[in-house]
């Protein structure tokens, strides 16, 4: 047996077993650097007991420091704590809350019009939390009392809050698309010197923003939707709700009071992105800024708060770095057994080329989602598949959004979709498991629809980049 063909397997194995140790429970950062180390220890065993030649080379560690130091003078990484900030900000600011009051006074008379609302608020949060724990268990707290008192079935109750809450993966500034740009850009940089371009054009997490933009409207739109036809063929499942002569007086006012304040910070940050004014660190930190402001004029910035929200941003943000840098020494080594080769020929024979590896890898990582975090799977799966998709010639910024819309399933597919978990955490005990399950299977073939969409008119994600980067 060759050497080559040891390291796949050996590779292969090694992929086989974080996944099994992850599912495990064990800690993602550790788990990754854990196990890669240990079989970069057992290729170094294979080499010397004289069963492979040169199997694995301890030298290859030695790209690990400039790769964590590159990690820490990263600008665009910057970016991630600053906007948790601002997402913490808000929620401990009790915006969701007056925003799902308001909402519901403004549609609640409509019938389905208190699922709407949820939608539309799930759409105001993602644009400016970005936090789907916060956003399903804020509005599970909040909107599902009230939907369940007004007669709402239990099923389009709770399916409408976890899929909106699950809206900050795609729609920006998200996280997740700041951490997808970064892995991205490294990818399409590979992609483009293997096929012999030394000056390739970056891809910045601003053409990401702009890209998911468009999709991400497309999914609010579509889940109201949903609503709508739920109200027309069962109008017993969304009854209206009786809203107070004395409170739709004071609508108008409270539109103005509690809407205008979080749009305007909303358009301040994207804005800022999109129109190319402010980097993504600097809009993150106006947004920061601007979270505590309007924190401030809500009377909510006390010591207390902002000393709560400084300590969950620096958990919420170290985890996401040491995922990153474990994730470092699971590429490196996977990379140095072959892995990478493997999965580019294993791609590569596939029938339908590019097509058909595209749909092979959106598979892959729709079933990983039923298992690992959206997290595990951009730091395990993307840095390998991504530069030999892009190899085929696929476009950086549509890769980037539809691995984006795929990974936001995983936040609603059991047995561990955690929005699921959020929202049964908060729930209460009338509201069953299983009808919380089944609520949330019509909002992820919504999901998958999008895919389908998005993989037939691949300039819904490419065409506003394009006009922003003429």
């Amino acid at each position: 047996m060759s050497d080559v063909l040891i390291g796949e397997i050996v590779s292969l194995l090694m992929f086989v077993v974080t996944c099994g140790v992850l599912l495990l429970g064990y800690p993602v950062a550790f788990t990754l650097a854990g196990v890669s180390v240990a079989f970069a220890c057992l290729g170094m065993g294979l080499d010397a007991v004289g069963i492979t030649s040169n199997l694995f080379s301890f030298n290859l560690f030695g790209a690990l420091p400039s790769r964590y130091f590159g990690v820490m003078v990263n600008e665009v990484l910057v970016a991630v704590p600053l906007f948790v900030f601002m997402g913490v900000m808000l929620e401990r600011s009790r915006v969701a809350e007056q925003l799902l009051q308001t909402m519901g006074q403004l549609f609640g008379s409509l019938r389905g019009g208190l699922g709407i609302s949820v939608i539309i608020v799930g759409m105001l949060l993602a644009a400016s939390t970005g936090i789907v724990g916060a956003t399903v268990v804020t509005m599970g707290l909040l909107s599902l009392p009230a939907m369940l008192k007004a007669g709402y079935d239990p099923k389009i109750a709770t399916g409408a809050i976890c899929a909106s809450g699950t809206l900050g993966q795609i729609i920006p500034p998200s996280i997740v698309l700041i951490l997808l740009g970064d892995i991205l850009q490294g990818a399409y940089t590979q992609a483009q010197l293997a096929q012999g371009n030394f000056a390739p054009e970056p891809v910045s997490v601003v053409d990401l923003f702009a890209g998911a933009f468009i999709p991400g409207m497309i999914l609010v739109v579509l889940y109201m939707l949903w609503v709508i036809v739920v109200s027309i063929m069962d109008p017993k499942a969304t009854p209206p709700l009786e809203v107070p002569e004395d409170q739709k007086g004071q609508l108008g006012r409270r539109i103005l009071v509690v809407l205008l304040p979080p749009a305007a910070l909303i358009l301040a940050v994207l804005g800022s992105i999109l129109a190319g004014i402010a980097t993504p660190t600097e809009s993150a930190a106006i947004g920061a800024v601007g979270a505590c402001v309007l924190a401030a004029t809500r009377r909510q910035l006390t010591r207390d708060i902002l000393i709560n929200v400084m300590q969950q941003t620096t958990i919420i943000s170290s985890m996401v770095f040491v995922i990153l840098l474990g994730a470092s020494v699971f590429s490196l080594v996977f990379r140095g057994l072959g892995g990478e080769a493997l999965v580019h020929e294993a791609l590569s024979a596939l029938p339908g080329g590019a097509i058909g590896a595209m749909l092979v890898v959106m598979a892959l990582m729709f079933v990983m989602g039923f298992f690992l975090d959206f997290i595990e799977i951009i730091f395990v799966v993307v840095p390998i598949v991504g530069p030999v998709l892009l190899m085929m010639d696929l476009h950086p910024v549509w890769l980037g959004v539809m691995i984006a819309v795929n990974l936001q399933t995983s936040f609603l597919t059991p047995p561990f979709g955690f929005a699921l978990f959020y929202l049964r955490g908060v729930a209460p005990e009338s509201v069953s498991t299983a009808a919380i399950y089944r609520g949330i299977i019509p909002f992820v073939v919504i999901q998958l629809s999008m895919l389908v969409i998005l993989a037939f008119f691949p300039a819904l994600a490419t065409w506003l980049p394009d006009v922003i980067n003429p």
